[in-house]
């Protein structure tokens, strides 16, 4: 019996033992292509040799260095690094190590904002149904899925939770794009106004929702009008880029695409591709300055946060991206394998959508393509096709719950950035055999 409290108590796990290029392969000698970074994590892979030598040359200077005592030259390079690249007003990075700590450090800085300035009955955050933000219990209580929340319920803040912008199921007939943007703003301000605006924080959104929906990128103009709302009654806007940011879209910040800043945004995942445990997050100069004008102090911090060690992978990381130029390969590569996704699966009786950006697609499984009727729940849809791809060799992301935390399955798929054309054939091809074994023949 193994000692490992593993995520799932009653299921047998491969032993990785081996990282190869695109390939994770087992003790017994199987390989498994990774169509799915883990959980959109490793976008170079698993041997980028720059890499793992940034990690030992960190080492061997100093390791770890308690940022109560010390800054530390990778970590400001990378600070440096992602700022001069970060969307518009964006100028200090607060680093941690994970998705779920850099939501906490968001929302514990809109909070102490709000303090600095004399606002401190701005207590409300608001965020969508549907979305995922961390399994932290402040980050938990802002995601918007309902079968993650059920059993802490109790242990959870009070958080409004609004329309997620889900074009295939929750645009209207005859309703144009820029209709159901419009519809969607006004739902924020009506909650907004609902909670009274003078109380209200900051809202909450990932620019392209990852693990709760499968990719679901917003229609054109919502993030632009969702901003022009939290201007008009003082909000602050926390972007969620934890999944899809640091590239995974086609640009370095998915915000990038949707023409807006934002006052905070977490990042992690890409930003050390898997090499280091590492998020930060992202805050813009007016939030920095109050807190500098004021207490001088974040009331906040971890023991590992600023890890040398996991600044320097993950400065090693971004560097590659740019100096490589792998952004425009995304694009490239992420059209590439929607093509064939649709060429191949567009038309089966149990697709009913697929979408995404960049290298971050989903693909919607239905019991019926034209109601878009959803699988029973019991039947773990899902699963069977995660378990039936890993036979297969390929390692995808499905999930259940997506259409309100309990009924409906999704597929999302996040490849390293580093594909051959022949592996998105292999991602096909293997997704294709799970799919036949799951659902059965078309």
């Amino acid at each position: 019996m193994s000692h490992v409290f593993h995520r799932s108590l009653t299921q047998d796990y491969p032993t990785a033992t081996k990282g190869e290029g695109p390939y994770l392969i087992d003790d017994q000698g199987r390989r498994y292509l990774d169509a799915c970074g883990g959980a959109a994590v490793s976008c170079l892979g698993h041997s980028e040799a720059a890499v793992i030598e940034a990690i030992r040359e960190q080492v061997g200077k100093v390791a770890y260095a308690h940022t109560a005592f010390f800054t530390t030259e990778p970590m400001e390079a990378l600070a440096d690094f992602l700022v001069e690249r970060a969307p518009a007003g964006l100028e200090s990075v607060y680093f941690v190590s994970g998705g779920s700590e850099a939501m906490e450090a968001a929302l514990k800085l809109a909070r102490q904002y709000f303090i600095e300035i004399g606002q401190p009955q701005r207590r409300h955050l608001i965020a969508r149904r549907q979305s995922y933000h961390g399994n932290t219990l402040g980050a938990l209580a802002t995601g918007g899925n309902a079968w993650r929340r059920q059993q802490f319920e109790p242990l959870l803040i009070d958080v409004s939770h609004v329309s997620p912008c889900y074009a295939y199921r929750g645009l209207q007939e005859g309703e144009s794009p820029e209709a159901y943007a419009a519809r969607l703003a006004d739902e924020l301000e009506a909650e907004i106004l609902r909670l009274g605006a003078e109380n209200v924080m900051a809202f909450v959104a990932e620019p392209v929702v990852g693990a709760t929906l499968g990719a679901v990128p917003a229609v054109p103009g919502y993030f632009k009008r969702v901003r022009e709302v939290c201007d008009r009654h003082g909000v602050l806007l926390i972007l969620d880029e934890v999944m899809c940011g640091m590239g995974r879209t086609g640009t370095l910040f998915a915000a990038e695409q949707e023409g807006v800043t934002a006052d905070l945004i977490t990042i992690a995942k890409g930003l050390g591709a898997g090499y280091q445990p590492i998020g930060a997050t992202l805050v813009s100069g007016r939030i920095r300055d109050a807190i500098a004008n004021g207490s001088g102090f974040f009331q906040h911090g971890h023991t590992y946060i600023g890890h040398a060690t996991a600044c320097a992978a993950a400065l090693a990381v971004q560097t590659i991206l740019q100096e490589r130029d792998l952004l425009p390969r995304v694009r490239e590569l992420g059209e590439g394998l929607e093509r064939r996704l649709t060429e191949r699966l567009g038309e089966h009786p149990h697709i009913g959508d697929i979408r995404g950006r960049g290298l971050f697609l989903g693909l919607e499984l239905v019991a019926d393509r034209t109601t878009k009727a959803a699988f029973e729940p019991e039947r773990k849809v899902h699963a069977r096709v995660k378990q039936a791809a890993m036979q297969a060799g390929l390692m995808c992301y499905p999930m259940g719950g997506t259409i309100d935390g309990r009924q409906g399955d999704h597929i999302l798929l996040a490849p390293p950035f580093i594909l051959a054309e022949s592996h998105l054939d292999e991602i096909v091809d293997k997704l294709d055999i799970a799919l036949r074994s799951a659902l059965g023949s078309r």
